[in-house]
């Protein structure tokens, strides 16, 4: 095969991967309850079943949240009203289920960065949050579980508990970020804190990377 054709060969293969992972991420994200749906806004309540039907839950929810490239998804975010979540800090990192999960302390040193939600698509907001936490709960098999976090997963397990207790980001956002969102989601639109930066001649680089849980 000359060099040619092996480049157009692999051009190819590329394109085809980025369609089939754009096409499973469609299909994730057409799972996931959208911003208006009251579920969203509803407290779920304790998981008290444990074994193979939870563990296939979880499971699916890992998938979910893979193919639509979040790193966070709470069982609300699909409609159920239980206590469960998967998470996965980072591309290397190990997904995890957690079951009712409480978070047991977390530190006074905080931080503000982006965060986007598969519930609000096309938005995102800046969100305080405490830089390191301890939660605790238990996995799909009812074994405790508890998981000491920082940085990203400390943000992300934040996130999803909100969800679990009906809070959204909106909820958490600064007050004009809030009603530009509000404005954007009514609208079908799009908002991101970076829009304001740049409005205001500001390059973001202050700014952590966007999480979308």
């Amino acid at each position: 095969m000359s060099e040619n054709a092996k480049t157009e060969a692999e051009e190819r293969d590329r394109e085809a991967l980025e369609a089939e992972l754009l096409e499973r991420r469609e299909a994730a994200l057409a799972r996931v309850v959208k911003f208006g749906d009251p579920v969203l806004k509803s407290k779920a309540s304790p998981v008290r079943e444990f074994g193979p039907g939870l563990r296939a839950e979880a499971e699916r929810m890992i998938g979910i949240m893979r193919d639509g490239i979040g790193v966070g998804l709470a069982a609300t975010q699909l409609g159920i009203l239980r206590r469960l979540l998967v998470f996965q800090a980072g591309h290397d990192g190990e997904p995890t289920a957690l079951v009712n999960p409480e978070i047991e302390w977390l530190s006074e040193e905080g931080a503000v960065a982006e965060e986007g939600c598969l519930s609000l698509p096309g938005v995102s907001m800046d969100v305080e949050r405490s830089l390191h936490a301890r939660v605790r709960g238990v996995d799909v098999d009812g074994e405790a579980l508890v998981v000491e976090a920082s940085g990203l997963e400390a943000r992300v397990l934040q996130h999803e508990i909100d969800h679990l207790d009906g809070v959204l980001i909106l909820d958490r956002a600064p007050r004009e970020q809030r009603k530009a969102a509000l404005r954007a989601l009514r609208e079908g639109g799009s908002y991101s804190p970076s829009f304001d930066d740049a409005e205001h001649g500001d390059d973001g680089e202050h700014r952590e990377p966007k999480t979308t849980a």
